[in-house]
């Protein structure tokens, strides 16, 4: 039984307007999702959860399935995506899917690769688990260098330890999520939001990682697609 894809995309964006079809790369920036999860020829099904009528057109045109409709109130700014995903997996079973692993690939992530997806499908396998999400390092670390202003209006670590790091080197690693979650959906259904407080890393390179928020990360996927950053990427990371 194969997995099947799942890529949440509402129609608001607080960020960056239309981000999710907005063009870049000479297509809408769904598509860049839609065509690499049906080039991995790892899925059945390649759905699209939207609750806009312009994505759900230009999802069917790049080959993707809208089965249903996302629901006005899992499509605000202060929807749960765990929420959105669950909603997801139940509407595709009662709809007479068939498959026992979902994996929500985010949109705004145009450069994660596809022999990511298939690790994290085999680490799921391998470590039993509920849920695989991905990962990179961050170098930029709140037992070093992120910090809080405080109530007095002073800067402070956002994260303390006894004996302060004196590099970053030195400093515990933390990691980013990017994107990619490969669920078990028989465990999300019967346990809830529970899962994802026992997640497996997958850790992928800094690279791929690339999530698009910001105006400013628009215009840098923008030069990675256009320049000849281009070529690099497209060599080593598809």
């Amino acid at each position: 039984m194969k997995p099947i894809c799942f890529i949440a995309a509402r129609g608001g964006s607080r960020g960056v307007q239309n981000k999710n079809i907005r063009i870049i790369g000479g297509r809408p920036l769904i598509a860049h999702t839609i065509e690499k999860a049906i080039k991995s020829k790892i899925f059945s099904h390649v759905i699209v959860s939207t609750d806009s009528k312009k994505i759900a057109c230009i999802s069917k045109k790049f080959n993707a399935e809208i089965p249903f409709m996302r629901p006005k109130n899992l499509a605000t700014n202060n929807a749960d995506g765990k929420d959105v995903i669950l909603h997801g997996i139940k509407k595709l079973n009662s709809l007479g899917y068939k498959f026992d692993i979902l994996v929500s690939l985010d949109c705004t992530v145009p450069f994660i690769k596809i022999s990511d997806i298939k690790r994290s499908i085999k680490l799921m396998k391998k470590k039993k688990s509920s849920i695989v999400c991905s990962v990179y390092e961050q170098h930029l670390n709140p037992y070093f260098n992120i910090v809080e202003i405080n109530s007095k209006g002073y800067l402070q670590l956002a994260k303390s330890k006894k004996n302060r790091p004196r590099n970053r080197q030195d400093a515990p690693k933390v990691y980013q999520m990017n994107g990619l979650y490969t669920i078990n959906t028989k465990d999300f259904v019967k346990n809830g939001k529970k899962i994802f407080d026992k997640m497996h890393p997958l850790v992928v390179d800094i690279e791929t990682g690339l999530m698009i928020d910001t105006k400013f990360e628009f215009k840098l996927a923008e030069l990675i697609m256009k320049n000849k950053l281009n070529k690099f990427f497209n060599k080593k990371y598809q």
